[in-house]
């Protein structure tokens, strides 16, 4: 339970939800169970590689590499069913960029070797005395199609030789929120958005016509880069989460409807 949570009534607020379908029922949960209203409307949508064939190929030989890097939950489920009969040979180190990243490997019995402490990005990945020399390490980044290229491009810089083995991929869905438009003023008290990709998604699908309504509900992100984004998007009344797992979201919610007792 997160501090303060247990004091937490949402008291009925109407809370847009915007994971994909398939990871939103946590955050849903805590919402409901704190007397507020969860509203499911996905802004993003994980599918399979374009080249899974190759992915395939790259996990199956992990003992190849000397660092795994699991940049997200979706590339651990992605990959996990990919990887060798006998799992991951001990030699091979293992590296997660976030808590629910880590978290994930664990349930699907995965040591993690290094994992951020505090924040939980890629600069914080890259900060870690593990990655300040990685020169001649084989390094493989499991992450989806186009992810962000910083991890990648420092290690490189850094001498490593780096590969990417792309598990999936995002796209925006094909949704109509005409209904939700319709509603919006009286059920939607907040929106919340987890990736850059999520919140550039939710302005396109709702369209001009509602990203007024957008701009003036009050956003919980994930990041100062989501942030920064926010305010480039016209978003006026913004809150950053701690981290980008569901409690740290909920406790953003609570905290900026000064709902916590």
């Amino acid at each position: 339970m997160i501090a303060g949570s247990s004091n937490c009534d949402l008291s009925g607020a109407g809370i847009l939800v915007t994971r994909a379908a398939h990871q939103a029922g946590p955050l849903c949960d805590l919402i409901r169970i704190h007397h507020g209203r969860a509203l499911r409307f996905p802004a993003i949508e994980i599918t399979g590689p374009k080249d899974p064939e190759l992915a395939g190929k790259l996990l199956a030989a992990v003992e190849d590499f000397d660092i795994v890097v699991f940049i997200s939950p979706n590339a651990v489920s992605r990959s996990v069913r990919l990887l060798p009969v006998g799992g991951i040979p001990p030699a091979v180190k293992i590296a997660a960029v976030g808590r629910g990243t880590g978290n994930c490997l664990a349930e699907a019995g995965i040591s993690v070797d290094l994992i951020p402490e505090g924040r939980f990005d890629s600069e914080a990945l890259l900060g870690s005395p593990a990655l300040h020399a990685p020169a001649g390490k084989r390094i493989l980044i499991v992450r989806g199609e186009g992810g962000r290229a910083l991890l990648g491009d420092t290690l490189s810089e850094r001498g490593a030789m780096v590969t990417y083995a792309e598990v999936y991929r995002r796209r925006c869905p094909t949704g109509d929120a005409s209904q939700l438009l319709k509603t919006w003023d009286r059920d939607v008290d907040l929106v919340t958005a987890t990736s850059r990709e999520v919140l550039e998604n939710l302005f396109h699908i709702i369209g001009p016509e509602g990203a007024g309504q957008l701009r003036r509900t009050p956003l919980v992100v994930i990041s100062e880069r989501m942030r920064r984004l926010a305010v480039e998007l016209g978003c006026r009344k913004i809150s950053v989460a701690r981290r980008a797992d569901d409690l740290a979201v909920f406790e953003a919610i609570c905290g900026m409807l000064g709902k916590i007792g």
